[in-house]
This record gives structure tokens, C-alpha cells and sequence, in this order.
């Protein structure tokens, strides 16, 4: 299934999006079914995040330091520089600032390891970049919309989200790495749930897009306005990820890791945010998905190109 991944995912989108259209009417009660299913996927891709590798990242100096610049230097720089020229629409810009402020903990361990970058080292940074994140990610948010934050974001169901579907998931499953390491029942169930991580995540991406496109309206023409920036950001996000890693003069499989920590984003830890807005910027998740959509498709052509960038 990892091997064929990018398909099942465009299939589970273009599956969602059939259902959006033709059955508008099952939106509501497919909307019930996204925090379970969204739960599950974050617990078993959590799972995949060693929390016994924290303090071996930490030794990676170099590595390590290269992996914070370009996500949480590079990456808001770039994204400032795109969100004046971003639709008007508060809901589509909620959105991309979302998806695009957060590197990827999943997937991207094994998309660069299928272009010869150092997906161990990026797989043991990935707990310090996740936990990075959460809580870089409210003054970032409040850096770009200012006061215009409050009042279009509420408080309550955004911890709750953040609580509900984001660390409780990651309590469960670094609980459940504890119990794997000194136990062979613990490894037979961490080793069984990994495999869920495929199908979790078709089930998801097929939920949000058939329970949110009926909610588009008048939104459609912003929302597709967005996927030229998220196009722009891998292209220059490829670039930029290869400076990074020459400034801090890394070795070649290093570097590419680099470059892909630099373009993936985390879809799926800040979609339960976006999820838990109120109904005016629902549009939001859909934003959220879209970029997952062109990064789904830009990874297949960063694993024939960074080799070459990177060499």
C-alpha cells in the first residue's frame, strides 16, 4: 500500500469529491465521522513518530539545526511573502496559513527515502519538529492576521480540537511505543496498527472532501485560486531547502532530507484545527486538503528531481 499510496490517495479524493457532488445531502452525517476516523489516523501516525529518538536528534547538531531554519525561518518568510497576494476570502488565508506553517512528521519519511535522502535523521527529528510546531504555530497565526485572529477563531473549540485529537492521540501512541519496546504483545499491536496508516488516511481524505465540498458555495473560485501558491511553494521550497542544507554544509542524503522537511507540510495535525471552526470558515478544511491534493502529486516529481537537485 506504501508503494502505491499517491494513487489510493487521489482515488480517496476524487471518491469524496463524487460523493460532495451527487449526494450533498450525506454531508452532515459524513461530518460526524471525521474526528473518529481523524483520531485513529493521528494515533497510528503518531505512532510512527519515535518518541525514544527525541534525545538521539538532539545529538544531530547540524542536521538538526539545518531542519528548524528552513521550516520555522524559511518557510514563514516564504509564506509572508506569498499572503498579501493571497484571495481575500479570511477563511482561505486561515487555511493556507495552516497547512503551510507546519512540516510534515508522516509521510515525508518515506517519499525521501525513495530519493536517497537521510530519512533516518529526519524520522528522529520529527518529535522535536512536531512538538516545535504546536507551539510555534499560535504566535505565527497571530503574527500574520493580528487582532483580526480573535475575532474570527474561538478559543474554546480550538483547544478542544488541539486537546481531543492532537495530544491525546500523541499520549496514546508514545504510550503504546513504551509498551511495544518492553513487550512482544505491545510490538504485535504497534506493528499491526502501522499498517492502518494508508487506509486511515483514504478514509479521512474521502470524509473531508464529501462532508465539506457541499459547504463551498460561492467559495470554489477561491479555494482553486490557491493551488498556484502551493505549486509555488514546492518549487521554491526545493531551492531553498538546497541552500539551507549548503549554509550548514550537509552531506548529500542529508540534504535532500532537508529540502523535503522544507516542502511537506502537516496536513493532517492542524486539519482537526481547521475542522473546529465555525461554519462561515469551514472552507478552510477544504484549503487544508487542497494542499495535500498538489503536495500528494508534488512528491512524485521531487523524488525524480531532488536527486538531481541535490547531488
Amino acid at each position: 500500500m506504501e508503494r502505491h499510496q499517491v494513487g489510493v490517495y487521489l482515488g480517496a479524493l476524487v471518491v469524496g469529491g463524487v460523493v460532495g457532488l451527487v449526494a450533498p445531502g450525506a454531508g452532515p452525517g459524513l461530518e460526524r465521522a471525521i474526528n473518529p476516523v481523524l483520531a485513529a489516523l493521528l494515533y497510528v501516525t503518531f505512532l510512527q513518530v519515535p518518541a525514544a529518538e527525541l534525545v538521539r536528534s538532539l545529538r544531530a547538531g547540524r542536521f538538526l539545526a539545518a531542519a528548524l531554519t528552513v521550516n520555522f525561518v524559511v518557510v514563514p518568510l516564504v509564506v509572508a511573502a506569498m499572503f498579501a497576494f493571497l484571495p481575500d476570502d479570511r477563511a482561505v488565508r486561515l487555511g493556507v496559513l495552516l497547512v503551510l506553517l507546519c512540516p510534515c512528521v508522516d509521510y515525508v519519511i518515506v517519499f525521501s527515502g525513495l530519493a536517497g535522502a537521510a530519512s533516518g535523521r529526519l524520522l528522529a527529528a520529527t518529535p522535536l519538529l512536531l512538538l516545535a510546531q504546536m507551539v510555534l504555530l499560535p504566535g505565527y497565526l497571530y503574527l500574520f492576521m493580528g487582532a483580526e485572529l480573535s475575532d474570527v477563531v474561538a478559543a474554546g473549540p480550538f483547544v478542544e480540537a488541539f486537546l481531543g485529537l492532537i495530544v491525546v492521540p500523541l499520549a496514546l501512541a508514545w504510550l503504546t511505543q513504551a509498551w511495544a519496546a518492553r513487550r512482544p504483545a505491545g510490538q504485535r499491536v504497534s506493528d499491526a496498527f502501522g499498517v492502518a496508516m494508508v487506509p486511515l488516511m483514504a478514509a479521512t481524505l474521502l470524509t473531508v472532501v464529501a462532508s465539506q465540498l457541499p459547504k463551498l458555495d460561492d467559495n470554489v473560485g477561491d479555494v482553486a485560486r490557491v493551488v498556484p501558491f502551493y505549486v509555488l511553494f514546492l518549487l521554491v521550497m526545493a531551492f531553498a531547502g538546497r541552500a539551507v542544507g549548503r549554509l550548514y554544509r550537509l552531506d548529500v542524503p542529508s540534504g535532500r532530507a532537508v529540502v523535503f522537511t522544507g516542502a511537506t507540510r502537516n496536513s493532517l495535525v492542524v486539519l482537526p484545527l481547521a475542522l473546529s471552526l465555525p461554519d462561515p470558515l469551514a472552507v478552510a478544511a477544504v484549503v487544508v486538503v487542497t494542499q495535500t491534493l498538489v503536495e500528494v502529486v508534488g512528491m512524485v516529481v521531487y523524488v525524480r528531481v531532488v536527486p538531481r537537485l541535490v547531488t
